[in-house]
């Protein structure tokens, strides 16, 4: 019995991609689909950034189609391509950098940084190119979790180039700065320093761009929400109510300036005891979750009470980096996988293959 494309294409529509939550042929992964006799070729090209599922994918692809009748060998080639995607009306796009994703939190204390550094760097894992911005200019810490020292360089005296750590481009007024000074700024200085932050610094061909913000609902979030292409926000909480009643504010802020939340990720949801093993949930039950519900948005994902999250960051090499096979990073890294599907499931941005229209007096 001769292989058809429609037989591929059917044994292929039965797995279900567990990032995606959908299958193959309805997500549009599968490209290429070439047949010679019995031998089958295609590829599945992935919206999203997932280099540790790639294994696991062609292995359950081939296997689902060596099952059709008539096959005899499968090569299933699996990749990733990010794209731009689509951001507030009338904010100018950042050159270099595909999509800006802003982490946010009502208030400060529930770990907010932390999943910054960690959603930064496990996108970077699974195979995307990087950018982390520091907005919190009063109280910078990713030059510590990322363990970098050096001071940022200049070629042209106007621009930065952004320093590395762990693979993934940073900028922060944290490398401009003694780590104990001061930032006694006023606000128009605040957002002022931020602008320059984003737009004279010298990206490289971005995929994503992580950008940390303070704590609350004040000025650098406005600055962000009205000057600043951003593709979606994530807003992190922890279980109990006084963070919720924040969370909710800062989620209803994004609403309404139009930048769609991505999802709620709940830090310090569980504490397992390491020398008994028992599981108590110091902080409350379930609050990420009924917010979540609340607002029709996606709950991303809970991080535990882990001792070693917040030794890790304070040493400089966060828990994707510290322990990137470890239950902790995996979590991280599932969490990445999925906001990478939410903005890939956003509007394409198109605006770069417009060409400009020049109108001169001849």
């Amino acid at each position: 019995m001769a292989v058809t494309e429609l037989a591929v294409q059917t044994a292929l529509k039965s797995l279900v991609d567990p990032s995606t939550r959908k299958d193959y042929i309805t997500t549009k992964s599968v490209k290429n689909i070439q047949i010679d006799g019995g031998k089958v070729s295609f590829d599945i090209l992935l919206g999203y950034p997932a280099a540790s599922q790639f294994g696991k994918i062609k292995a359950e692809v081939e296997a689902a189609v060596q099952a059709v009748e008539g096959v005899t060998a499968v090569t299933a080639n699996v990749s990733s391509k990010i794209v731009s995607h689509s951001v507030q009306r009338g904010v100018k796009l950042i050159p270099n950098v595909k999509n800006i994703i802003a982490v946010a939190s009502g208030k400060g204390g529930v770990g907010k940084s932390t999943t910054a550094v960690n959603l930064a760097l496990a996108l970077a894992a699974e195979g995307a190119s990087v950018g982390m911005l520091d907005a919190d200019i009063y109280g910078p810490s990713q030059p510590t979790m990322l363990g970098i020292t050096d001071k940022p360089e200049s070629v042209d005296g106007k621009n930065l180039d952004p320093l590395i750590g762990h693979g993934i481009q940073a900028m922060s007024i944290g490398f401009l700065i003694d780590v104990e000074t001061p930032m006694v700024w006023r606000g128009p200085m605040v957002t002022q320093a931020l602008e320059q932050l984003l737009n004279n610094t010298n990206w490289k061909d971005l995929d994503y761009l992580v950008v940390d913000l303070p704590p609350g609902t004040g000025d650098i979030q406005l600055t962000l929400a009205q000057r600043v292409p951003v593709t979606g926000a994530v807003i992190v909480t922890t279980p109990q109510d006084i963070a919720l009643i924040d969370a909710r504010k800062g989620l209803k802020m994004f609403e309404k300036v139009g930048i769609p939340i991505i999802g709620v990720v709940e830090n310090m949801s569980l504490h397992i005891c390491s020398k008994c093993g028992n599981e108590e949930r110091i902080f409350g039950e379930g609050g990420g979750e009924r917010m979540c519900k609340d607002y029709s948005v996606e709950f991303l994902g809970a991080l535990p009470l882990d001792g070693s999250i917040r030794h890790d960051t304070d040493s400089g090499k966060p828990s994707v980096v510290a322990d990137p096979d470890g239950r902790v990073s995996d979590i991280y890294k599932t969490i990445a996988r999925r906001v990478a599907v939410k903005i890939g499931e956003t509007a394409v941005d198109h605006s770069t293959k417009f060409p400009n229209i020049v109108i001169s007096n001849t």
